[in-house]
């Protein structure tokens, strides 16, 4: 039996897709599970007019999306929400979220917690933050601000939104969100790496010949092109997820499970990265953008909904990320992500050369690591699962099913509320790599690109494939 916590949540932005799509089932997860039972409320706010039995009714309607529960329990689970008319900018309203969340305090006896999750578009995450503070919302309990990406669209807004709610929040009472930082072999990889000492062994540039990262998807940008065109492929995918990923993998092993011990070593990679000039950008990064496919069927991406005709925005990247460590010194890490490619698949390729069999491991090694599973499997050696590889250089603790496993969401709910910041973000690190992506950034914004230059169903343009044969490699993944 998971052990109940206590909080009022304020979901800003309470009306909108994410918190319906995402929260508010893992919300509901964790109520079934009992680490959320008695002793919680949630207060949606948003500018919609909305009555709380309204409010409660969407609530409801989303989870018949994803559970077969009966509509009694969703109800019942319902009677925690409520919801408030509210203006970011109007002083009054806070005032009157403090009163009602002092009100529930008290109803649902919830410890005096708060935790301010911002579900809505990142140009007021310092004005709710700063009115947080200025209007007195805190409570004497724990008070967690949970923020969303994007955070920034380069360093300098990266910059002045991380002063603004530092003014109102101490770094330590900030999470940022990765959703692929809850995913469960994300969230895996440092057991993987102490409970199997050769492989951690393995990891540095006397073992290692390069290690891909690849996060695929088939589809289109659906209904997200207005999004897509202020942002792309390069800040939605790399700038985050990807950069995260590479510091679960390439770390130093911390001394200890303390998450100040672990992000010290992440802040140390990424503050590592090696620079790259305008013309060494033009050798390591390559930028694509979708295509109609070969039958015509398919949108191209400058057909798409609230994309420009001759929009310049790229749909795929791929890209030789390099450290200047004595640890990954000449190691290339090999990264791309793209829409519009012939399958969905997020994974980590770690390519060993003909050296680890001194450490007993067959040469020239590939060990996968597959974020969303793929055939019931979690790792591959080879190709292979590795229970059947015939190699037992890797064990892993029994899988659960996947369909039992956690969502991301939740997982990083529990964390939340744990006061567990290991699977967040610091601002350190979104420092160092807003540094490095604005350096490939500026480089192509001062450039016109050949688009479209692939087609839809395709693994990318042909470059993505050159910029590895070049150093003698190739993908892993190649469908």
């Amino acid at each position: 039996m998971a052990k109940e916590k206590s909080a009022i949540f304020i979901i800003f932005g309470g009306s909108g897709d994410l918190a319906h799509r995402k929260l508010y089932p893992s919300l509901f997860r964790l109520y079934k599970s009992g680490f959320l039972k008695d002793h919680f409320a949630v207060i949606g706010t948003a500018r919609r007019p909305w009555s709380d039995d309204y409010f409660r009714e969407t609530v409801v309607t989303s989870l018949k999306d994803y559970f077969d529960d009966s509509e009694e329990v969703m109800t019942e689970f319902a009677k925690h929400f409520f919801y408030q008319s509210h203006d970011v900018n109007d002083s009054e309203h806070y005032i009157a979220l403090k009163n009602l969340a002092s009100k529930l305090d008290d109803q649902f006896e919830a410890g005096h917690n708060r935790v301010y999750y911002m579900a809505i578009a990142p140009r007021f995450f310092g004005t709710v933050a700063e009115h947080i503070n200025s209007e007195g919302l805190k409570a004497s309990g724990y008070n967690r601000l949970v923020i969303e990406k994007p955070f920034g669209r380069d360093l300098d807004s990266a910059c002045e939104l991380n002063g603004n709610i530092s003014k109102a929040f101490p770094e330590n009472d900030i999470y940022r969100i990765d959703h692929y930082l809850g995913k469960e072999m994300i969230q895996d990889i440092p057991n993987i790496r102490k409970n199997n000492p050769k492989l951690e062994q393995a990891l540095n540039n006397k073992y290692v010949s390069n290690i891909q990262i690849t996060l695929a998807e088939s589809l289109g940008v659906e209904d997200r092109g207005g999004y897509y065109e202020t942002a792309g492929v390069l800040r939605d995918m790399v700038q985050n997820h990807i950069m995260q990923i590479i510091g679960a993998v390439a770390s130093d092993e911390p001394e200890s499970e303390d998450a100040d011990v672990i992000h010290k070593n992440k802040t140390e990679l990424f503050s590592s990265l090696k620079e790259l000039s305008p013309e060494e950008v033009d050798q390591a990064f390559v930028r694509g953008q979708y295509d109609t496919d070969n039958l015509g069927d398919l949108k191209a991406y400058r057909q798409e909904d609230n994309v420009a005709e001759d929009s310049n925005i790229e749909t795929f990247v791929a890209g030789k990320i390099e450290f200047d460590t004595d640890r990954w010194r000449n190691v290339p890490f090999y990264v791309r992500s793209g829409k519009r490619m012939p399958k969905k698949s997020s994974r980590i390729d770690i390519v060993l050369n003909d050296q680890v069999k001194e450490l007993g491991i067959r040469p020239n090694s590939v060990v996968t690591l597959l974020i969303e599973r793929e055939n019931g499997h979690s790792i591959l050696i080879n190709g292979v699962n590795y229970k059947e590889a015939g190699q037992d250089f890797i064990k892993f603790p029994e899988e659960a099913e996947f369909d039992k496993a956690r969502e991301a969401y939740e997982s990083l709910i529990i964390d939340i509320l744990s006061g567990n910041r290991v699977h967040f973000t610091l601002w350190d690190e979104l420092r160092s790599t807003w540094k490095y992506i604005d350096t490939i950034r500026q480089r192509w914004d001062s450039q016109t690109p050949e688009f479209p230059n692939y087609l839809s169903g395709s693994m990318g343009p042909d470059a993505s494939e050159m910029l590895l044969e070049r150093d003698g490699n190739s993908w892993v993944w190649d469908d």
